[in-house]
């Protein structure tokens, strides 16, 4: 199976009064056609900002200082903001987090959606586009009457159906879907994950998932990428990682995640905040809250990078305390 997203080497950092922030650091990662990847991590690890990367949509101080960002083929790094109107929405569309409040409040669903599809398909008739809204909702488990209301008409589980709809609107070949369910009930947020999951597998399409819920990320994922202070710490198929994860980190967050498999057992909290990323950091980022950091790693003396530890799954290169064997 073919790649479709290859990401080599990317950094990011963020032009600030105070001075540079890196929001990304040397991310390596591919996605291949038909595939789930998942970014895991706590808020402010970079998650949100490596998906503004991919659709060149970073804030206006945000600057890609390295690397590359193949899709499909075609390299959107330096790409001119013509040709990447071409790639978004019909390449890589995208649920933004917080999605719930992106709509017009006076526009109806159904003409905001048929807004997207006239700018990337201008030949297609109100008529076709209409249909096509309509197999969309019925394809996210909305009524298609739901297009002729106004957003605040419909919950916040029908708005995040409705945005599913707009991303599939230009018939992408990759969706990137940022915290899709924030602000959602437990219910609510498993029917949505099972209607993404579903028109993924009837649609053949590629999915960037990103969260700081592990759980979630198990269920809808086929490979994973943990992040932490702005950089991949552990990356492998979700399977190995969860049965035998190696970083410090990624132990962290499984034992800070509930079960209803196996034994009961005390969930345990990681201590301590995330390294401010305004400043260099030399060695281990994660030291200052690892449960059992070495000498070598207290003294941030490392060099880091991820080392291969099993198939198709890698690591940081950290001290023993951070890498398990």
């Amino acid at each position: 199976m073919s790649n479709i997203l290859e990401v080599k080497n990317l950094t990011m950092h963020y032009e600030t009064l105070d001075g540079d922030v890196d929001a990304v650091k040397d991310i390596t990662f591919n996605v291949k056609a038909g595939e789930s990847f998942g970014i895991v991590g706590e808020s402010g690890c970079g998650k949100t900002s490596v998906a503004m990367c991919l659709l060149q949509l970073q804030a206006e101080n945000g600057k890609i200082s390295n690397g590359s960002i193949l899709f499909d083929g075609q390299e959107l790094v330096g790409m001119s903001e013509n040709d990447l109107r071409k790639v978004r929405w019909d390449g890589i569309s995208i649920v933004f987090q917080g999605a719930m409040n992106a709509w017009n409040p006076v526009v109806k669903v159904g003409e905001q959606i048929r807004e997207a599809m006239r700018e990337h398909n201008p030949k297609s008739t109100k008529s076709q586009n209409t249909e096509k809204i309509n197999e969309l909702f019925n394809m996210v488990g909305l009524d298609s009457s739901a297009s002729e209301r106004f957003p605040h008409e419909l919950s916040g589980g029908m708005k995040q159906r409705a945005i599913i709809a707009l991303a599939l609107s230009c018939d992408p070949k990759l969706i990137i879907a940022d915290e899709p369910t924030t602000a959602l009930d437990v219910v609510i947020q498993d029917q949505i994950l099972t209607e993404i999951k579903n028109v993924q597998e009837l649609l053949g399409l590629s999915l960037i998932y990103i969260s700081h819920d592990i759980a979630v990320i198990a269920e809808m994922t086929d490979k994973i990428a943990v992040m932490y202070a702005g950089s991949i710490v552990e990356i492998g198929p979700t399977e190995e990682v969860f049965k035998s994860p190696k970083h410090s980190y990624t132990r962290s967050l499984l034992d800070s995640t509930p079960s209803i498999m196996g034994e009961k057992k005390k969930l345990r909290s990681l201590e301590g905040e995330p390294p401010s990323l305004i400043n260099k950091i030399d060695g281990c980022s994660f030291s200052p809250r690892c449960p059992s950091p070495s000498n070598e790693c207290k003294n941030q003396s490392i060099e880091m990078g991820l080392i291969k530890v099993g198939i198709d799954h890698y690591a940081d290169k950290c001290c023993s305390g951070c890498i398990s064997e």
